[in-house]
């Protein structure tokens, strides 16, 4: 992996951008950039389509303004002006109609591809579908359930120590820790050693964290039986207690569960920017756990699979699913835990991310690494569903993509409306109707945070700073989509952590 640090590593994470053109072969990424284009063009093209329309007929069957109508209200020694004016209750039902008919479509739509891949009794369509996997090992016993933990580290000296202690504190300790050191230049390998785990170091490797991967996955999985798991962890992630026991319940309930995935929450610290990544990550978990666990993606923090879904993954590379023979990790995607499931899905595999199964993970304490972190995330997103097309599977993921555009269009529309009112009027006037509706959106917000403590419920009953970091992540999403849609070459950005402090032992006297 070659690196050009950008910054002097100090007290503080310093930024490191490596070029992917070094990871990825030209013939292939060009190949894949010009479907990811038409991606890109298409979810701009449908979003701004709708956005359009709306706007149109808005405009033809708009009300005559009844601003002058206002009313003033005495309240103690203020006057208020306030304004009665409310949509008509034709277009209040019809808008609820329309996102109800869209909430149902959508999850119809999901249950009718989990139906199909519990279904199917096809192993060259769905090789990992349920029937198809109960039926090859029904009335086999493959010994007791073990766990073989990877922990990918590219210069992870300061987190890696805490991430291996977090594993060995487990309830239910993995049998081995493996850690796949990928073109380290630090003391990574060292302090690996020095805990007593297993080192595995990457070879000529340009394929970053999904290249280092392989390489150790040609070496493990053969060792493996099919009643053992093999989990993927970060090095900069610290498990909560229980979570590899409950993990392997799961495993031993469900003969064919081919995944277990973490509910991931931010660790403290890194002041309103932190308390920002943490609220985030509290409806995510939440969002989860009124779904029951069923998975948007597996999480790169922390998730466990069979050895037969990893398996059936490489065997189907350049047939069924993108990416080279053999590998299991497709090293052209810049976001390779939401490729993994997208391929676990589209092989008809089960998964599930279960609110028992816990762990902490690492925030980004500047808004250029927030910045940096996001733009990977959602142009990995992009290219992923560019990369497998339109199928039952991937559907869902593209409806969030537009879902996500269309709602950078109305939060822009939001906030330059109440900005040009500021600009326009004298008094400012009051519209009860918009309050009503406010009022409901500010207590789902601090709902959603309760269990965050009083810092995420402060945070969210003020209401607009989590409004302007939503807007923050509405620039991200339209500058992948615009990198997406000119064919630029996207670039990972590794943050590197401080080397650990060293404590001076008392001298004797």
């Amino acid at each position: 992996m070659t690196t050009t640090p950008q910054e002097t590593r100090g007290p503080g994470p310093a930024v490191v951008e490596d070029a992917m053109d070094a990871s990825v072969p030209a013939d292939e990424y060009r190949s894949r950039g010009k479907f990811d284009r038409i991606v890109g063009l298409v979810i701009a093209g449908i979003v701004t389509t709708a956005a359009g329309l709306l706007w149109t007929a808005i405009a033809v069957n708009r009300p005559e303004s009844g601003i002058e109508e206002s009313h003033r209200a005495v309240i103690g020694i203020w006057q208020v002006l306030y304004n009665s004016e409310a949509p008509a209750p034709s277009v209040i039902l019809t808008a609820l109609a329309l996102a109800l008919l869209a909430a149902a479509g959508l999850a119809q739509l999901e249950r009718r591809v989990t139906t199909r891949s519990r279904r199917s009794m096809n192993p060259d369509h769905l090789p990992l579908a349920p029937k198809v996997i109960m039926a090859s090992n029904r009335g086999e016993f493959a010994g007791e359930v073990t766990v073989t933990v990877l922990i990918p580290a590219h210069n992870e000296e300061a987190s890696l120590p805490h991430t291996i202690a977090s594993l060995e504190k487990q309830s239910h300790r993995p049998e081995r820790i493996i850690v796949v050191a990928d073109n380290c230049t630090d003391a990574t390998v060292r302090l690996a050693r020095e805990a007593g785990v297993e080192v595995i170091e990457s070879v000529a490797n340009t394929g970053k964290k999904a290249g280092a991967l392989n390489q150790a996955l040609k070496v493990v999985l053969p060792q493996q039986g099919d009643n053992d798991v093999i989990m993927i962890m970060d090095a900069d992630t610290q498990l909560d207690d229980g979570f590899l026991a409950n993990a392997v319940v799961r495993f031993v309930q469900d003969r064919a569960l081919m995944a277990v995935g973490g509910l991931f929450y931010g660790e403290q610290g890194h002041g309103l920017i932190g308390q920002f990544q943490r609220n985030e990550y509290i409806r995510y978990s939440r969002q989860m756990r009124r779904r029951r666990g069923r998975v948007f993606v597996l999480t790169g923090t922390a998730s466990l699979f069979r050895p037969v879904a990893l398996r059936t993954i490489a065997a189907s590379r350049n047939r069924t699913l993108p990416g080279t023979p053999g590998d299991v990790y497709d090293t052209a995607a810049l976001t390779e835990d939401n490729e993994l499931t997208i391929a676990v899905k589209s092989l008809g595999g089960l998964m599930i991310s279960p609110q028992d199964c816990t762990v902490v993970t690492e925030l980004m304490p500047s808004w250029r690494t927030l910045w940096n972190q996001r733009l990977r995330w959602q142009r990995g997103a992009l290219e992923n569903i560019g990369a497998y097309g339109i199928t039952p599977t991937t559907l869902r993921y593209w409806a969030q993509q537009l879902g996500i555009g269309y709602g950078v269009i109305a939060l822009s529309g939001y906030l330059a409306l109440i900005i040009l009112t500021l600009v326009s009027l004298d008094t400012w006037i009051w519209f009860p109707f918009w309050l009503g509706l406010g009022f409901l959106f500010t207590l789902e917000r601090v709902i959603t945070v309760w269990k965050g403590g009083w810092k995420a419920r402060l945070l969210a009953v003020t209401l607009f700073p989590e409004l302007f970091f939503d807007m923050f992540l509405n620039l991200v999403y339209v500058k992948g989509i615009i990198d997406l849609s000119s064919g630029r070459q996207a670039s990972w950005k590794h943050l590197v952590h401080a080397a650990p402090a060293r404590t001076l032992e008392p001298q004797e006297s």
